[in-house]
């Protein structure tokens, strides 16, 4: 397909976003990761050693570990990721302030990884349901900063608005609580969410199998997120090729239009003109 993914000043010829979290090797995160066609991959960045930044820590009270000096020799996950072929994405995971999703996405980018940030401010270490209002706060700091913001949000348009009015690159609202698996719960709101904004709508968290992102993608969607689905998945690798399929076909569907559903049959093959 010759149509892309634009976030901001980016853009990516994979609409499918991956992380790497779960894996049960860097092994198979990579075989992973390349099955998947993505262009996009995502890193907790309170969860990576990183290489010593003066004056930087991991924020404070949900995790407070420093960012460490790496042995020498020793490899992180960032290590395992071909930064000529992927993009990383850090992530703000783990955050439950504005502040400390705001510290996590300034020590990303002072350790060279650049500006690109999704970011996430969690409400609830049950639901792990962002809290929105702190969210908001996070956005308008960081794009201040010349950060480009993707943020975790719920599927609420009129905070997806507030985000695009604050400068956010884009939307991603949940389809269903992180890792669930359970699927798209609200279509309806996903529907209200791409004519309340201009910004792309990519669809993060709660896929658990293509037949999900192909539904997302169908939906309208500019692109979907997923982690646990493939990670968790029996088999991995060829769970993120599904993926990559299933994201590329739910977005042919969505260009070519769905015929309107009706009450009744109506014959594939039309009677009137047929002679007997």
């Amino acid at each position: 397909m010759t149509d892309r993914l634009k976030v901001g000043s980016y853009e990516f010829h994979s609409r499918l976003i991956v992380g790497t979290g779960k894996y049960s090797s860097f092994e198979v995160m990579v075989r992973a990761h390349q099955a998947s066609g993505a262009d996009l991959v995502t890193v907790a960045i309170a969860r990576v050693k990183l290489s010593s930044v003066p004056g930087t820590t991991v924020p404070g009270s949900q995790n407070p570990a420093p960012a460490v000096i790496n042995q020498p020799g020793e490899k992180t996950m960032l290590d395992y990721i071909d930064r000529n072929r992927f993009t990383i994405l850090p992530n703000t995971a783990g955050a439950y302030t504005a502040e400390d999703a705001i510290r996590i996405a300034r020590l990303a980018k002072a350790a060279g990884i650049g500006s690109l940030v999704k970011l996430e401010v969690l409400g609830d270490p049950k639901t792990l349901l962002p809290d929105v209002v702190a969210l908001l706060q996070a956005t308008e700091v960081l794009v201040k900063e010349g950060f480009t913001v993707m943020p975790y949000t719920n599927d609420d348009p009129i905070i997806a608005k507030k985000l695009e009015d604050l400068g956010a690159a884009c939307v991603m609202p949940l389809a269903a609580p992180i890792g669930s698996g359970r699927g798209i719960q609200n279509r309806l709101n996903i529907k209200f969410i791409k004519e309340a904004v201009s910004v792309p709508v990519i669809v993060d968290a709660g896929v658990g199998t293509a037949s999900d992102a192909s539904i997302c993608m169908e939906l309208g969607a500019d692109g979907v997120l997923m982690n646990t689905a493939i990670a968790g998945a029996q088999d991995p690798v060829l769970m993120a090729e599904a993926m990559k399929e299933a994201v590329t076909s739910g977005r042919k569907a969505f260009l070519a239009g769905r015929i309107p559903m009706k009450e009744y049959a109506s014959a594939s093959s039309p009677q009137e003109g047929l002679k007997v």
